[in-house]
């Protein structure tokens, strides 16, 4: 590859592979494809070749669906296998026929051993084409089976036997004369070992000494591991709070989750205004990706698109599971962008410590241990309320009720179903639901 061609010494992004698969849609050469993403035609061929998809299509093309031959058409033997004496059957309809026939040549098509090395961009149709082996080209196939490569090629551990055991001869007798792997990687430079390779060598069982065997080891209680976390990590592509910070709304949106006890699986999804400290809340029957977007089309239809989108452009939540589909969440009833989703940093909920402030006081009416089981919207709807009617000082002493009719507009606080509530009737305890049933 020439090193002259500016950018073509970078991995090719899903864009280039759905770019490529496009060109080859519409039978452009490999040279003119990498013209256009400044890469070496060897690249692009080197690509499809690598990364195509093998598809089998077992339709009829003569007598038999599963006949490869290339002689098929005119083929006149019988009893070629030999088992049925009196078989008058052509070989050509036979099932077993590409098994057992000596002269069995399997028909290929020319375009695959040559460019395109595809059947993309071919005149012929997929359906009408007799060919039995095809291969494709798809975008989101090839780029998901590179990044699974790219993963697979940095796992393991990149050492010889020979010299993992000369390691192990060091590590393991000073392991167990009571020094720290630090103390090992500072003292001898020669293992060209970082401390932090140390600890993963001995917590995978490679040397003879066990991760039991350090000193302050059995103190420690094991990490909690969080299960309800994001697992996809493409989903914060472009999606992180660092670009969070680099489109620096002057206005967003902070978006949480409320669990119920054990004995129910209904959840409150959480909104908070940081500029008004306005808090809204919903109640959902599951903490599920299609219960969120429920809530979002619901509220989408009660303000409109066009408001839903002006007060929710951007939003800033966490990493939990119930936010793994940020795309069907972006994107509206009508098939308009209704928002932008962005996700804070793993263990950072003081990113968006506002909405966190604000379940404070929901947890004052609906204290950690409460079921949400009987809990219905019109509750959720009372109790906050009550919260929005409360002064807030940096609000100057005004409730977050009358900031937002102040930003919004009365009519958007009661397609909200907000109230407010007297001064004297704010009640935040649980008596305030206890008394409605």
């Amino acid at each position: 590859m020439s090193k002259f061609i500016p950018g073509n010494q970078k991995h090719l992004t899903l864009e280039d592979r759905i770019y490529l698969e496009n060109a080859l849609n519409t039978g452009c050469s490999f040279k003119d494809i990498a013209k256009f993403l400044c890469k070496d035609p060897t690249t692009i061929s080197k690509e499809v070749k690598a990364h195509r998809l093998s598809d089998w299509y077992h339709k009829g093309t003569f007598y038999n669906a599963k006949n490869f031959c290339i002689h098929r058409y005119h083929c006149r033997k019988t009893n070629v296998c030999g088992k049925i004496i009196l078989c008058g059957i052509k070989c050509a309809s036979c099932p077993t026929c590409n098994q057992t026939c000596p002269d069995f040549e399997k028909e290929r098509c020319n375009r695959l051993d040559k460019a395109p090395y595809v059947c993309n961009g071919c005149d012929k149709k997929i359906s009408h084409c007799t060919i039995a082996h095809k291969y494709t080209y798809n975008a989101r196939f090839a780029d998901r089976k590179y990044r699974e490569k790219l993963s697979d090629s940095r796992a393991g551990f990149n050492m010889t036997k020979r010299e993992l055991h000369q390691k192990d001869m060091i590590i393991t007798p000073l392991i167990q004369q009571g020094q720290s792997p630090y103390q090992i990687a500072t003292n001898h430079p020669e293992l060209d070992m970082s401390v932090r390779t140390i600890y993963t060598y001995l917590d995978n069982g490679l040397f003879t000494a066990r991760n039991i065997d350090l000193k302050r080891k059995a103190k420690f209680k094991p990490r909690k591991c969080h299960k309800t976390q994001i697992t996809d990590r493409s989903v914060f592509e472009r999606r992180t709070y660092v670009d969070f910070q680099s489109v620096n709304p002057d206005v967003h949106v902070e978006m949480d989750t409320v669990h119920s006890s054990q004995e129910s699986k209904k959840t409150l999804l959480t909104f908070f205004f940081p500029k008004e400290k306005l808090f809204l809340a919903f109640l959902m029957n599951r903490c599920t990706k299609g219960s969120v977007r429920l809530v979002f089309d619901h509220l989408e239809k009660r303000l409109g698109t066009y408001e839903f989108l002006s007060l929710f452009e951007y939003l800033l939540t966490d990493r939990g599971s119930e936010f793994g589909a940020p795309e069907a969440l972006e994107t509206g009833v009508e098939g308009i962008q209704r928002t932008s989703i962005y996700y804070c940093d793993p263990m950072r909920s003081g990113q968006k410590g506002g909405v966190e402030n604000a379940h404070t006081m929901l947890r004052m009416v609906l204290p950690k241990g409460t079921s949400f089981e009987y809990l219905t919207q019109w509750d959720v709807n009372l109790i906050v309320n009550h919260i929005n009617s409360t002064p807030r000082k940096s609000l100057d002493g005004r409730t977050p009720y009358d900031a937002a009719l102040e930003s919004f507009g009365k009519n958007t606080l009661k397609a909200l179903q907000l109230k407010r509530i007297s001064p004297h009737e704010v009640h935040l305890t649980p008596k305030l639901i206890r008394y409605n049933h």
